[in-house]
């Protein structure tokens, strides 16, 4: 089942590169952008989490946490953060849970891969409650970033 706008988010703790247990709750009292990703080293992958690490002041300026969330082990996720220099937080969903929260696991991916996280974002205010909702069946294509931006400077204070 779908998460709906003005639903609570699903809360999770999850550990991140550095071996440290990250939780949603952590980040109350600011917005979250949580960015679903298959798998990391892929080309899409990092294209996408490349323009938000280029991007990263802007994000800043709308008080809005970025958090990498993927299936993929935390000691895959630090190496792919060192490589490619990113600027925030990676967790990883090594069991799925959160991906299954959120709605944004494949049961079948490619080369016979069962659980992967699908390419979803999701914008998460303040107060918990998910104010953007996007989960793309299509691990080509990238989350809508424009729509992301809009949520955000509806949410600025």
């Amino acid at each position: 089942m779908a998460l709906q706008i003005g639903q609570p988010a699903p809360g999770f703790t999850l550990f991140d590169t550095n071996k440290k247990e990250v939780s949603l709750s952590d980040f109350k009292g600011q917005n979250v952008l949580l960015l679903f990703f298959p798998l990391a080293f892929t080309s899409t992958c990092t294209a996408e989490l490349c323009s938000v690490r280029d991007n990263i002041r802007m994000y800043e300026g709308f008080t809005a946490q970025v958090i990498g969330i993927s299936v993929d082990s935390l000691y895959t996720l630090a190496k792919y953060k060192q490589e490619e220099n990113l600027n925030f937080p990676l967790l990883s969903d090594f069991n799925k849970e959160t991906s299954q929260a959120y709605g944004a696991i494949y049961e079948q991916f490619g080369f016979g891969m069962r659980g992967v996280s699908k390419r979803a974002a999701f914008v998460i205010d303040e107060d918990g409650l998910i104010q953007y909702e996007e989960v793309l069946e299509n691990a080509g294509l990238q989350p809508n970033f424009k729509a992301i931006t809009e949520t955000l400077t509806r949410l600025k204070v």
